[in-house]
């Protein structure tokens, strides 16, 4: 029997981090919910040990039901039937399953009949789900939604619609973009119009590209004040499908995650309800809800990346030519050996960046419950700045890697990969997807070059740097440290030019090599101190941190020779 969690020892390493024991007691709060529920642990070792089990779950059912599921999956799709959506044969047998073993509303308290999980075992059963089969990740995944429901609605609505998660298995969806409002939801124009005889919201209009379009429950963007044409005028809201007044226009055809139904979605007088307050739509709760997304993204593309290595593996090692196993020649050996130094190094920032999320987060649910001392909002607020500097940066390396390791194992295949015998060539498909959904990797850049001219990027780097390593690893320190010094000229020479033409331009040309160059450092440091808690990481921190020099040293270069000319021959 398979199981997705016990044959991944990379995440039982990561799942024992240090910080885990102060991202327990922060959710736990003490462990005060053991009096209340007999499931909720009595201490820290409990609850590791409850996620153990809760993930050794999720491993089985994607062992043996949601990836044997997928190739018919993707073969089968969804289809629309009298206006609403019904999912392929496999994805709905994937679902069910999740259902009755309780493995949605994850993270919702238990009062809401969650489990509570943090974000980090959460985040690890996404990327389980992912490897098992990417296009079923994005329907289990939107369980988010839920958080946005709790972090920001009322506590009727929180009442009424979080525990159908847990209870009934809801579904959900994130109704943002429409036809003219992609990337650029300012301009979203469905309508949201308040009814004072009955006290009630109605939406009118149209959304585009909506993934698991025909949910349960949707958190709906819409332009809640008449005369705007800003994120000003936006709010959200809940729609719940029982009142049956959305309807599936079409699901689009896509070149991969074939299994997830994106739609296109008609609005008729739907009724819905406020979350939270009028006008702090985009401004606050989307925000809150795609940085979210982008978490799962992240989490997508890495269980991407490691079902493409192993099938590469795999297919390298029984292939014969020319008398021997083709991963027996430095051709190919050096490919697989890339790919899994970049998975192990993707895995190390998305497990960084969600346990920077859960402390941030977890503070937040203390709040709640009293006042935080100066200590504790001084290290709420450290962490929500590390949050909001890795997600951009993890959803850009992690997506792009994805698609790295999918190319490169397609290529290990050779012409069988391009056959659809093969499982490699859905995978190759549904990679692609990760770099341009919530958020292409170029906005990713957008958000993320404020770590770079904050100087928050360098002063995490600096932390790392600092920190105690094993002495065998002081040699690859050093390498860091000579890059970090690459990196701050490099950021000075843009800021300079940027400052002498006081516009921005030269600073959005080199915007993604300065991200990309901090990103490498980070990584690098983030798998030393991998090695210092397990040596057998040490061999990919080499591999990754030689190769980052290099990229890094071409990047520098080609910034400090480069001058407003480069800008491009379409630039007006």
């Amino acid at each position: 029997m398979a199981n997705f969690y016990l044959d991944n020892k990379d995440l039982q390493f990561h799942l024992s981090h240090p910080l885990m024991k102060k991202i327990i007691a922060l959710k736990e709060r003490n462990f005060i919910d053991k009096e209340k529920y007999d499931y909720a642990p009595l201490d820290v070792e409990d609850a590791a040990d409850s996620y153990d089990k809760v993930l050794e779950i999720v491993g089985d059912i994607c062992g043996n039901i949601i990836d044997p599921n997928a190739a018919s999956v993707d073969a089968e799709g969804p289809e629309v039937i009298n206006g609403h959506v019904k999912y392929a044969r496999g994805t709905q047998e994937n679902y069910d399953a999740l259902v009755k073993a309780g493995m949605i509303g994850m993270s919702l308290p238990r009062k809401y009949s969650g489990l509570n999980l943090p974000i980090v075992p959460y985040i690890m059963a996404a990327e389980i789900v992912s490897r098992a089969d990417g296009s079923f990740a994005n329907i289990w995944g939107l369980q988010d939604c839920a958080e946005t429901i709790h972090d920001f609605a009322s506590d009727e609505i929180k009442d009424k619609y979080l525990p159908r998660f847990a209870d009934l298995g809801a579904t959900a969806a994130m109704d943002l973009t429409e036809p003219d409002a992609g990337s650029d939801l300012q301009a979203v124009q469905l309508k949201a119009t308040y009814n004072e005889k009955d006290g009630k919201w109605y939406l009118n209009g149209v959304k585009r590209f909506i993934t698991n379009g025909d949910a349960d429950i949707a958190l709906v963007l819409a332009r809640s004040e008449e005369g705007t044409t800003d994120g000003r005028g936006l709010s959200l809201f809940l729609y719940d499908k029982q009142d049956d007044a959305v309807k599936v226009r079409r699901i689009e055809h896509k070149l991969g995650i074939v299994g997830s139904p994106t739609c296109e979605l008609v609005f008729t007088n739907a009724p819905a309800l406020l979350i939270g307050q009028r006008r702090m739509g985009l401004i606050k709760y989307v925000m809150s809800l795609m940085n979210g997304a982008r978490l799962g993204i992240g989490a997508q593309s890495v269980g991407i990346s490691d079902a493409a290595y192993r099938e590469a593996y795999t297919f390298a090692q029984e292939r014969v030519q020319f008398g021997k196993p083709i991963i027996k020649f430095p051709a190919v050996y050096e490919m697989l050996t890339n790919m899994k130094v970049k998975l192990q190094a993707e895995r190390s920032l998305l497990y960084e960046t969600a346990r920077f999320v859960d402390v941030h987060k977890a503070y937040n649910i203390v709040a709640e419950e009293r006042k935080l001392d100066k200590d504790e909002i001084n290290d709420q607020k450290k962490y929500q700045r590390l949050a909001e500097i890795y997600t951009p940066l993890l959803k850009l390396v992690s997506s792009e890697y994805s698609n790295q390791i999918a190319y490169d194992s397609l290529q290990v295949h050779g012409g069988s990969g391009f056959m659809k015998d093969y499982p490699i060539e859905r995978i190759y498909r549904d990679a692609r997807i990760t770099s341009i959904y919530e958020g292409t990797s170029q906005l990713q850049v957008v958000a993320a070059i404020k770590g770079v001219t904050t100087g928050s990027y360098l002063r995490q780097i600096r932390e790392y740097e600092a920190q105690e390593i094993q002495a065998d690893l002081e040699y690859l320190r050093r390498i860091l440290i000579e890059m970090t010094k690459a990196y701050e000229e490099a950021v000075k020479y843009v800021q300079a030019i940027n400052d002498k033409e006081s516009d921005n331009e030269f600073l959005d040309f080199h915007a993604r090599r300065l991200v990309e160059s901090a990103g490498n450092i980070i990584i690098g440091y983030l798998l030393v101190n991998d090695s210092s808690r397990d040596n057998e990481y040490k061999y990919s921190a080499e591999i990754f941190i030689k190769k980052a020099y290099a990229e890094n040293a071409e990047k520098t270069v080609y910034i400090k020779h480069s001058t407003l000319k480069d800008l491009g021959i379409y630039k007006q």
